[in-house]
């Protein structure tokens, strides 16, 4: 979580930094990009997201262990019927694994950036949008996870040892952070390399390739007891449709309707998304 909220702070303040070195950016992309940015809107989207994950990354570390009481009272009945299959699963070995390809996928979006000169000329563009949409999946996990409790399949058995169990960090399992951020950047690869390229004949297997690496990881965190299938279900979703939507809301201004603001209520903190069609 640290690394992630991190990652995100320096890639936007890299990120603005890009527009400002550069008065003529703005007016440069609309003319052979297929994206449109307004400074205003994206800084304050890109800003308030980061905000929003350094806020998720707190109650995350202020998740309470559990007392040994708790522990015991911990059944695999408790669990839905859905996910129940995997309850006490635990493996170091497919937790280490996960991350391979969970970093990998973040430096695609880059790599691609060296790769492909359409993309390249407009690298400052792609490094603003690959920003805030890691920005704000961070956001949405990180809170979630924060303010959901829901132990992992680990908890339920005793394969992993009795202090990794009790671990406050084993009580979010709601939903597969890591799943979903694979997502959002493989995600995020093929819908830009295909709104550079739309005539390129790479774009099915680049699809291909964008929707194998989040499941992988997505399986690896599985096996691993770390979530349950639904957890790596939701958070494959919303991490892809982050990854699309956000280079689609740049298209033909379509971000112009687009707002966000962070919503606080009761204790229920989130971000609220408002499009005028």
């Amino acid at each position: 979580m640290k690394f992630l909220s991190t990652l995100f702070f320096l890639a936007s303040v890299l990120s603005q930094q890009t527009f400002a070195q550069d008065s003529s950016f703005v007016q440069s992309t609309k003319k052979t990009s297929p994206y449109k940015t307004s400074f205003k809107k994206d800084a304050i989207i890109t800003t308030g997201a980061v905000g929003l994950t350094v806020l998720g990354v707190l109650l995350v570390q202020d998740k309470k262990d559990l007392t040994l009481p708790q522990l015991l009272a911990k059944s695999k009945s408790d669990v839905n019927f859905f996910d129940r299959g995997s309850a006490g699963f635990y493996s170091e070995k497919a937790n280490d694994d996960s991350y391979i390809p969970f970093y990998a996928a973040f430096a695609s979006p880059i790599a691609m950036l060296l790769i492909n000169k359409n993309e390249r000329s407009k690298a400052g563009q792609v490094i603003v949008l690959y920003t805030q949409t890691l920005a704000i999946t961070s956001a949405m996990f990180t809170l979630a996870a924060g303010t959901i409790n829901r132990s992992r399949p680990l908890v339920y058995g005793t394969k992993a040892p009795e202090s990794l169990r009790l671990a406050g960090k084993s009580q979010r399992s709601f939903y597969a952070g890591h799943t979903a951020s694979t997502a959002a950047a493989t995600f995020f690869l093929a819908q830009t390399f295909s709104d550079f390229n739309p005539d390129s004949k790479l774009k099915p297997l680049i699809w291909v390739v964008a929707a194998a690496v989040p499941a992988s990881v997505g399986y690896f965190r599985y096996k691993a007891g770390y979530h349950f299938l639904s957890d790596n279900i939701l958070g494959y979703v919303i991490g892809a449709g982050t990854g699309i939507l956000i280079p689609k809301w740049h298209r033909s201004g379509k971000m112009q309707n687009l707002s966000m603001a962070p919503f606080y209520q009761s204790n229920i903190k989130g971000i609220t998304f408002n499009y005028k069609f």
